[in-house]
């Protein structure tokens, strides 16, 4: 899996700011877990008849 939705240098720089390292298959992962915290909040606007997803759906 590609990570695509994430700019990695800046989910790094977050981690190692927290004085940790970034582990080769985190960011697939961070990445899997931000599209299904997306997907749910589509479908939330969605079930609401709206076209603009809002801070409220997340």
């Amino acid at each position: 899996m590609a990570v695509e939705l994430l700019v990695q240098s800046k989910v790094r720089k977050y981690i190692k700011d927290a004085g940790l390292n970034t582990g080769g298959d985190s960011l697939e992962q961070i990445e899997s877990a931000l599209k299904a915290v997306l997907d749910d909040a589509i479908k939330r606007a969605q079930s609401n008849d709206r076209k603009t997803l809002m801070a409220k759906d997340v």
